[in-house]
């Protein structure tokens, strides 16, 4: 096994605190359209897919009115909330800002959603470059595309990556691409995440705050 020499990070859930904020907002764009889930049923299945994927779930057909009016409906008051509620994950900065190795962002958010979100969280002047979405690559997560493509990108071979996920999709596609993955807990959803969503089911390393990742990888800290 290669020494780590990229960090990919997953952005929701993992550098903002979005999760809970991004719930909230679909049930209430659902409602909108008639499709009524509770906050609950977006926890157990939603979390770390693509709107698309939602829509699908829901029987929402893409490229349809309905689904433009959910997409266009979502993402203009996700942004709104992001601009007044958004915060970084604790600590989270602190890291970034002392990694001795080269890092980027894969996720399953469009550009313009990521964007905002590291904006408003003000991680934006640390995250400047080599952010990759879900629309780079032909499948998003669970398959390992996107993972691969950051890697590409990155220059460097997919067992030299070492992937920061708080979903189950993101961890399986870190595991199908070959990488190492560790899963970060601490967001403020994990309180309503389903037993079924317990990472005991999985060998990996999980933390549930940042000011224990240094703890973990101590050769990563500049």
């Amino acid at each position: 096994m290669q020494k780590t020499k990229v960090i990919i990070f997953d952005c929701d859930g993992v550098l903002v605190d979005s999760e809970a904020i991004s719930a909230r907002i679909l049930v209430h764009e659902l409602a909108n359209l008639g499709h009524h889930v509770s906050e609950q049923y977006v926890f157990d299945y939603f979390v770390g897919r693509h709107l698309t994927d939602v829509a699908i779930k829901i029987h929402i057909a893409p490229g349809t009115e309905v689904f433009e009016k959910l997409s266009a409906g979502y993402h203009k008051s996700l942004l709104a909330a992001f601009a007044k509620e958004l915060k970084a994950m604790p600590g989270v900065r602190d890291v970034i800002s002392n990694l001795r190795v080269p890092y980027c962002v894969a996720t399953s958010s469009d550009r313009r959603r990521v964007t905002s979100a590291l904006k408003s969280s003000n991680l934006d002047d640390l995250i400047t470059c080599n952010i990759f979405t879900s629309s780079q690559v032909n499948s998003g997560k669970p398959a390992p595309d996107l993972f691969n493509f950051a890697a590409q990108e990155m220059g460097v071979l997919p067992d030299a990556c070492l992937v920061i996920e708080d979903s189950f999709p993101g961890i399986q596609a870190a595991q199908a691409a070959g990488m190492r993955v560790w899963r970060f807990t601490g967001g403020s959803h994990f309180a309503k995440m389903p037993s079924h969503h317990d990472a005991s089911s999985i060998n990996i390393p999980t933390f549930d705050t940042w000011g224990r990742f240094f703890e973990m990888a101590p050769e990563l800290k500049a």
